[in-house]
């Protein structure tokens, strides 16, 4: 496995190892003790989750306030997405700033997320199958959100939608009254 630091403090791009030979690939994408070597704090997986999505649809910025925050392990095992991370940590060095990170069944890479961050994402293409490991249950009284076109974050998001062609975007209702991080009540203090 091989760490690749983003912009965010104590968030990483993953590459699992990868073997292949003329029956196509295998590659372990999790293994604890590698996570607990590198010092990454994911508590072990409790739930695994997967969606579908067709070209264009965006998702979040999602994140569960404590007790139940979540670290989490995504990666595309279908198609492809550009995945988002916001450091929503009030007092980290990267609060309020952004990564974007494209992940596809081509390229093999995962991200950790750690806890204290939003996340969403856009696919790229029909029926890109996006997977979850997360280290704490699924609480949806206490799961949140922040605006994923929220202006004052920056995404580039047209740029995104230019160079993948995508011409009509699609957020949930749900998702497109999330507030902006600035109107939002600080909820992670680390």
């Amino acid at each position: 496995m091989k760490l690749i630091k983003t912009n965010l403090k104590d968030c990483y791009l993953i590459e699992p190892n990868k073997f292949e030979d003329e029956r196509g690939y295998f590659s372990p994408y999790f293994i604890q003790k590698d996570y607990i070597m590198e010092n990454i704090k994911f508590n072990g997986v409790v739930q695994a989750n997967r969606s579908k999505s067709s070209k264009g649809v965006l998702r979040g910025l999602h994140f569960q306030l404590e007790p139940k925050s979540q670290a989490k392990i995504v990666e595309v095992i279908k198609g492809s997405a550009v995945d988002i991370v916001v450091d929503i940590r009030e007092y980290s060095p990267t609060y309020g700033k952004y990564e974007c990170v494209l992940l596809s069944d081509d390229n093999n890479r995962q991200l950790f997320i750690p806890k204290g961050f939003a996340h969403g994402f856009i696919s790229l293409e029909d029926n890109s199958v996006f997977q979850y490991l997360v280290d704490n249950d699924y609480a949806p009284e206490l799961e949140k959100g922040i605006l994923l076109t929220d202006p004052e974050l920056k995404i580039p998001l047209d740029k995104i939608f230019k160079e993948y062609e995508i011409d009509n975007p699609l957020l949930s209702e749900k998702d497109q009254k999330h507030l902006t991080l600035s109107k939002s009540p600080k909820f992670f203090k680390y």
